[in-house]
């Protein structure tokens, strides 16, 4: 997602030095099931940002909300933190015999904060309610496979339904999904949070719901001081297979990655998001055996406004080519990153399923005398400069002037930054199409295959196509590929997909992501899984 457990919006990225003249200026924890008990006096804090929007499931896809929710929530299913395989929840079983038709059982006794059962409708309630066009959910599109979507959703002009046709409840228990065509790979997208049950109450006060939110999941709200923290407690009546070790997790907003670093090394912040640009070079030396760098299926681009009239032209798709050839990723990601990234030469993270190597072709390799023939021949970059828009409490600036050094060497192109506060600040300038020109996208695996880093980011009308990017072949491709008989026939066709990316370069591949992270001397116990995040449920607390 936006970096979105999901659908998510990568936060933070770590950089460190200046970009040189010469250069161009675990594995997861908590496998299956725990029996631990929770102390609710024992909770831990995570280094987070202030949700973009109101905590409902459907209307996050960034990583300030969404791990939020997720921690917040639990659906039919998701992946375990030891190998990102599916793994049952609140489903007991899902059947399927031809990938359209999707008949799901419940198990019993799963509970929601306020006691209330979870049962078959709360699953298919919520789903309406977040596809409907009124309720002006982010995350809408999540829902659009399902029979009956463009009725409570149509391109145009007011719904002709309040409910889809492919949800049908059979009891408490049990409930049916009929999608409007084959999807081999519709049981990995039920792990994401849009697709969470919603308890009776929250239909008579979604906007107060947002704010104190009631789920079913392993941690529960207990309050939410903005931009400060928002703080939860271990739920003594989860039934899922992770039952938290511990008494909950405090989200602690912060303004800088450096101030949280100076509260990890202090032991007033427990577990970080991803070190910051001044702790590259020497966080494994600070924190010894409580540094942490393992893999991530994540990825950084730059991203670009083709719903601005200069940028859509057909001729501006050489321009964006040129710019790619034009950045030197080996150097930065050498000096400016310290090595902990690695170039990226496709728009799907390495170690996904589906991962192609080399799909961006030539684009993604640093050549300044074709990167400036291209910019030349594209016409320009429209009004002669071009502004990269970028959350400055991610850590991004290092890089972005690297990035811009780059260009304006190898190009001529004068390019500036545009650094937004934070997080929250800078998503909503993306989605609310207030940005000029280009800006900073970085997308975590909301399921580990590459249909997430291409579906729901390039297809017209994407939750995260935030570019405007729209192209017949590649959503012709898409559909092709959803209605593959296998999930690695479904990889497959989503790589030919791919494919027809750098014709238009919708966005930029930068570099592929790793987590570098650490942990307080008074946790333990903390892995991180390929989504980024730590095993919540299984973090210690000691003493």
């Amino acid at each position: 997602m936006p970096v979105a457990t999901r659908a998510r919006w990568v936060l933070a990225a770590a950089t460190s030095v200046a970009l040189v003249a010469s250069g161009c200026s675990s594995d997861g924890g908590g496998g299956s099931s725990s029996s631990g008990s929770s102390d609710n006096s024992k909770t831990f804090s995570y280094q987070s940002s202030e949700p973009q929007n109101p905590l409902q499931p459907a209307n996050a896809n960034e990583t300030g909300g969404g791990r939020i929710i997720q921690n917040l929530f639990k659906g039919l299913v998701d992946y375990d933190p030891s190998n990102a395989k599916i793994r049952m929840q609140v489903a007991d079983k899902i059947d399927t015999s031809d990938s359209q038709t999707f008949n799901i059982t419940l198990k019993d006794g799963w509970k929601f904060h306020d006691g209330t059962p979870v049962h078959a409708k709360n699953f298919v309630d919520a789903w309406n309610w977040g596809a409907t066009t009124a309720n002006n959910q982010i995350n809408s599109s999540w829902f659009a496979e399902i029979e009956g979507y463009k009725d409570v959703h149509p391109e145009s002009g007011q719904p002709t339904a309040t409910k889809m046709s492919g949800l049908t409840v059979t009891d408490d228990l049990h409930f049916t999904v009929k999608l409007s065509g084959k999807v081999s790979y519709f049981e990995y997208k039920l792990g994401y949070i849009a697709f969470s049950p919603l308890p009776d109450a929250f239909f008579n006060d979604p906007a107060g719901y947002g704010q104190k939110p009631v789920g079913n999941g392993p941690y529960q709200f207990v309050s939410w001081d903005h931009n400060q923290q928002l703080v939860t407690k271990a739920f003594p009546d989860y039934q899922g297979v992770d039952k938290p070790k511990n008494g909950g997790v405090v989200f602690k907003m912060y303004s800088t990655a450096e101030a949280a670093y100076a509260d990890l090394q202090s032991n007033n912040l427990d577990v970080m998001d991803q070190v910051p640009p001044s702790a590259l070079a020497t966080y494994k030396t600070d924190l010894g055996d409580r540094a942490v760098d393992s893999p991530q299926g994540a990825i950084q681009n730059i991203g670009f406004t083709l719903y601005q009239a200069d940028w859509s032209s057909p001729d501006k798709a050489k321009v964006r080519q040129g710019l790619s050839m034009g950045i030197d990723r080996d150097t930065i990601t050498k000096t400016v990153l310290q090595g902990s990234r690695k170039p990226a030469s496709a728009w799907v993270a390495e170690g996904v399923e589906g991962y192609k190597e080399g799909q961006c072709g030539d684009f993604c390799t640093f050549d300044p005398a074709k990167a400036k023939q291209l910019v030349t021949e594209g016409g320009g970059v429209p009004g002669n400069r071009l502004t990269i828009t970028y959350n400055a409490d991610g850590g991004h600036k290092e890089w972005v002037d690297a990035v811009c050094n780059s260009i304006r060497q190898s190009t001529g192109v004068d390019c500036v930054g545009d650094p937004k506060p934070d997080f929250k600040t800078a998503r909503a300038a993306i989605t609310g199409h207030q940005v000029n020109g280009a800006f900073r996208t970085g997308w975590v695996q909301d399921y580990p295959l590459n249909a997430n880093f291409l579906s729901d980011v390039y297809r017209t009308g994407a939750a995260s196509n935030d570019f405007g990017y729209s192209n017949p072949e590649f959503d012709q491709l898409s559909t092709q590929a959803d209605e593959a008989a296998s999930v690695a026939d479904s990889a497959t066709g989503y790589q030919k997909a791919e494919a027809v990316l750098p014709s238009g370069m919708p966005a930029i591949p930068l570099w592929y992501y790793r987590t570098t992270s650490g942990y307080s001397t008074k946790v333990q116990d903390v892995k991180f899984d390929s989504f980024g995040n730590p095993a919540w449920t299984q973090v210690e607390v000691k003493g």
